[in-house]
């Protein structure tokens, strides 16, 4: 497949978005999470303090990302069930 034949399948869906938020919010975690880790590692404070605060860290972004994944989720599940509203009322009409 050449890179315009990629381009025009890319153009056959123009009211889809791309990855979306949820991407963009994974890519935002990840960065979070690897800065974190790298700063404390070169923090000149003792191993167990550094542990200690990286702990509690994770634990913070482990519930951010978590209560992230809710809210994508809820959003998922409510615009499947509005395009499944839409597809039934159109079999409806058409019917």
């Amino acid at each position: 497949m050449t890179d315009d034949q990629v381009e025009q399948e890319g153009d056959e869906h123009p009211g889809e978005a791309g990855p979306g938020p949820g991407g963009f919010a994974a890519g935002i975690a990840i960065g979070v999470v690897l800065g974190a880790g790298l700063a404390l590692l070169f923090a000149p404070e003792r191993g167990e303090t550094t542990r200690r605060r990286l702990r509690r860290r994770l634990a913070r972004l482990r519930e951010d990302a978590e209560a992230g994944l809710e809210r994508a989720g809820k959003r998922t599940r409510r615009e499947l069930g509005r395009r499944r509203r839409q597809i039934e009322e159109g079999l409806e009409r058409g019917g």
